[in-house]
């Protein structure tokens, strides 16, 4: 796999075996990690992280991942660089293949992170932006592996808006071969679809029978204004006990984080017995570890 710059901008970027290969890397250096180990697999290699969002686990992991590895990260927002000037994407991402091995952008219009990866010879990874989050599916895939085995075959509930995160387990969905049932308000649906993939308004039809059931924030980054209209609008679509009863008994449950317990989730569903968040966010950093190295060292 050598020749050609590969990029991880949405997570059918990846085929169904290498989404496989790389949680089962990330489950080895896992394990390594807890008997002390860590693998130097990006020696001397520099990541170049771009933040024109806010962030605490995907800046972390990230950084951790570099310097866990023998690697190194380097900080960039628009306020202290040269993006806060004007510089375009097509500029940065040329400059910055010079000097770093490797790219990881969080912004807002997918339209930039894409423009990154025209004009980079180096891997762009997307750490967020406004349409994709498939770096915290790979970590949510790399949970649900951990714990049950493949996914293919199984019921997926996604509870709530169709953001980013929606959107990135639709492109899971078809992936890696599980049924998804998208649950979203009237106007606030994702327009993305899917072979595996089936819509509704009602949250109690998507869960039942739900083998994983996962929601995020009412009001993303850059929607604060609405946050407001969206908490009466989103209400039926809490995920609280009774609703998780519906799933299956094993069912697990899911939240990419930050939580606002009363809104989205209830604090006795996040801090329950279904719940896997906290793993979920661990693996943040082991999904990307290995991520890196498939991108950095197999390119």
């Amino acid at each position: 796999m050598s020749g050609l710059t590969r990029h991880f901008l949405r997570l059918d970027d990846l085929k169904r075996d290498e989404v496989i290969l790389i949680i089962e890397r990330a489950i080895e250096l896992k394990a390594r990690r807890e008997r002390g180990q860590r693998s130097p697999i990006l020696e001397n290699k520099t990541l170049a992280m771009i933040f024109e969002k806010s962030s605490t686990r995907t800046r972390v992991s990230f950084e951790a991942a570099m310097a866990e590895s023998g690697g190194n990260a380097i900080f960039l927002s628009s306020s202290e660089s040269q993006l806060g000037r004007g510089e375009p994407p097509e500029d940065t991402a040329r400059v910055l293949s010079e000097m770093t091995d490797a790219i990881m952008v969080r912004t807002f219009e997918h339209e930039i992170l894409n423009t990154y990866a025209d004009y980079a010879s180096v891997p762009i990874i997307n750490g967020l932006t406004n349409d994709f989050h498939p770096c915290q599916v790979l970590a949510d895939l790399l949970t649900w592996f951990e714990l049950r085995g493949d996914i293919k075959g199984k019921k997926v509930a996604w509870v709530g808006d169709g953001n980013n995160m929606c959107n990135s387990y639709i492109n899971a969905s078809t992936l890696m071969g599980f049924e998804l049932i998208i649950a979203s308000p009237s106007g606030y649906e994702t327009d993305l679809s899917g072979e595996w993939v089936k819509k509704t308004s009602s949250a109690k039809d998507a869960v039942e029978g739900a083998d994983l059931v996962v929601t995020d924030v009412w009001a993303s980054m850059g929607q604060e204004d609405e946050a407001e209209r969206r908490l009466s609008v989103f209400k039926p679509y809490q995920v609280d006990e009774k609703l998780m009863s519906l799933a299956r008994e094993d069912a697990l449950f899911m939240h990419c984080l930050p939580a606002h317990r009363g809104e989205e989730v209830t604090q006795q569903v996040i801090e329950g017995n279904s719940s896997v968040v906290w793993a979920e966010a661990g693996n943040r950093l082991h999904a990307q570890k290995a991520l890196l190295e498939f991108l950095i060292n197999y390119n």
